[in-house]
């Protein structure tokens, strides 16, 4: 009995594609977590300024919230480093990088008008 060209295709596509499934199931994840150390600390850092940089909105919006209505929204850095442990998990924040982030974030949402800070003291 012999086996026909196109058997021998099907056969050969259908192992490829069973060696990708096991190789997609061993390295499950990889293209998420950057191989290199280097790349790793680079990623981490991104994702953290992007987490201060909410948290930052978020106490703009708490305060904002909690203003009576005619009085400005007082914001403070210990809000932003709050709100950045306690909603984004981030235990190690430093005051000026929190300083900054809300800084940025102040200005970029025109919060002069409505809102009072103590970043730039």
């Amino acid at each position: 009995m012999t086996i026909g060209s196109g058997a021998v295709v099907g056969i050969f596509i259908l192992a490829t594609g069973a060696a990708l499934m096991a190789a997609g199931a061993t390295w499950k994840g990889r293209a998420v977590r950057p191989l290199f150390p280097k790349r790793a600390r680079a990623v981490a850092e991104r994702a953290s300024a992007r987490a201060l940089l909410r948290a930052a909105d978020v106490a703009i919006a708490c305060a904002r919230g909690a203003a009576a209505p005619g009085e400005p929204a007082i914001v403070t850095v210990d809000d932003v480093v709050r709100v950045a442990r306690e909603h984004f998990g981030q235990v190690d924040v430093e005051r000026p990088r929190a300083a900054a982030a809300l800084r940025r974030q102040y200005e970029r949402g025109a919060c002069a008008a409505d809102c009072m800070t103590d970043a730039y003291g």
